[in-house]
């Protein structure tokens, strides 16, 4: 008779995408069930971009759960075509995606450059799965191992963190349903369902490369459209800016009101080698709703920066970008820079808050970092820009670096 413990665990989502997700494994059910995890359910899957598409609201647990269904799709298919993996790896790989993003920060890639410095949240992602594993009495080690590509069998990280792994083809999908973006809309099933292995490796099979093809220029097109859309990307730089003149201010000896979780990090200078114990959990306390309600009150904090920047987030009242393919000229953006100081009475340091410039780059496909290999009906393998017969793919592979500068309308 099966314990009734474990089938109750076996529970099913609806997920808007791939409809019913059922959860594979009693430690996938206690992982999902844990408070590190249903954080994710308070951290915004695409930041501000909301303040494009209406409908962005979507959050990393959405994401983490379709993940892990991929990779199981995934892992059905290339056990169909001979590929032997074992439930241990089974259970690792379900892991290891479903926790690849548990280290994202408030409003997913702002903390990054503002609260902590020069932390990845993929090595906060690690830490949690750390503290995880010793939690859950070493289950996790394959998970962790696969996750930092020590494992023997290089094609599983290519599943969690390659230019065709089961993250991407999760976000494009689900980006482009919740933003209603049609273009970044890929056919995950069907390149699944075209994976294999040849000598370790993650490969396509040939009759697959059209649907590859979709998904590099879909992510091109969700890239420019999407991620790196220019409203959302001057909110996420005032975003940015918020936190580091809060945080200046907080060094300044001033007492700003916030949750004990977003104190902390106001408090304390947290670089990578401070991540002990105690900092992850004051980082697992930290959500969007702990900065919401920060830019709530500091709307009227007395210091005008901060006040300013609040109020331009909450009201949407944005400062005006300009994109270019050259960067922009400095006397332009110190006669910008000199207006706002002569009109709000502010030093140099205090109108950069609000006139600044940078790049963005948009590269759909890397072809010196973990290729995506066809492997064609002759046995050979190629690279998919070698492969393929569209002129187009060879351009995504070069980057595209694009100029921005910020300034008040």
């Amino acid at each position: 008779m099966p314990d009734l413990n474990t089938t109750n665990k076996l529970k099913i989502f609806n997920d808007p995408i791939y409809g019913f997700i059922t959860i594979p494994s009693a430690l996938i059910f206690d992982l999902i069930e844990h408070r590190y995890f249903q954080r994710l359910r308070r951290i915004s899957q695409m930041g501000l971009s909301y303040l494009v598409y209406p409908g962005a609201h979507h959050t990393r647990f959405h994401h983490a759960i379709g993940c892990m269904h991929l990779m199981t799709r995934a892992i059905s298919a290339l056990r169909f075509k001979g590929v032997v993996i074992s439930a241990e790896e089974e259970q690792a790989l379900q892991v290891a995606i479903l926790l690849h993003d548990i280290g994202h920060g408030p409003f997913s890639h702002a903390m990054e450059h503002s609260i902590v410095n020069g932390i990845s949240h993929e090595h906060i992602s690690l830490r949690f799965m750390e503290l995880l594993n010793a939690e859950f009495n070493g289950e996790l080690e394959l998970a962790i191992k696969i996750f930092k590509g020590e494992y023997h069998r290089k094609f599983m990280n290519q599943l969690i963190s390659g230019q065709l792994d089961m993250d991407r083809a999760d976000y494009l999908k689900r980006d482009s349903f919740y933003t209603g973006v049609s273009e970044g809309n890929i056919n995950s099933e069907r390149i699944i369902t075209m994976l294999n292995v040849v000598n370790d490796q993650l490969v396509v099979e040939e009759k697959g490369i059209y649907s590859v093809e979709k998904f590099l220029v879909a992510r091109r097109l969700m890239y420019w459209q999407v991620y790196l859309h220019k409203t959302g990307l001057v909110a996420e730089q005032l975003l940015i800016r918020m936190l580091q003149r809060a945080k200046f201010l907080v060094s300044e000896g001033e007492d700003l009101p916030g949750t004990r979780a977003l104190r902390f990090f106001m408090d304390h200078n947290i670089g990578v080698e401070d991540f002990d114990e105690n900092v992850i959990e004051q980082f697992a306390r930290l959500d969007d709703v702990d900065i919401q309600s920060a830019m709530k009150d500091w709307q009227s904090h007395d210091d005008p920066v901060l006040s300013r920047l609040c109020d331009m987030l909450i009201n949407r009242q944005l400062l005006k970008i300009r994109l270019k393919d050259k960067p922009f000229d400095r006397d332009k953006k110190a006669a910008l820079l000199q207006q706002v100081m002569e009109r709000e009475q502010w030093s140099a340091e205090e109108a950069e808050y609000l006139v600044f410039d940078g790049e963005i780059r948009n590269q759909a496909y890397s072809v010196d970092r973990q290729n995506i290999n066809i492997f064609m009906k002759s046995g050979k393998i190629k690279d998919v820009a070698r492969a393929s017969d569209q002129f187009n793919l060879k351009a995504l592979s070069q980057p595209v670096t694009k100029y921005y500068l910020c300034h008040p309308k």
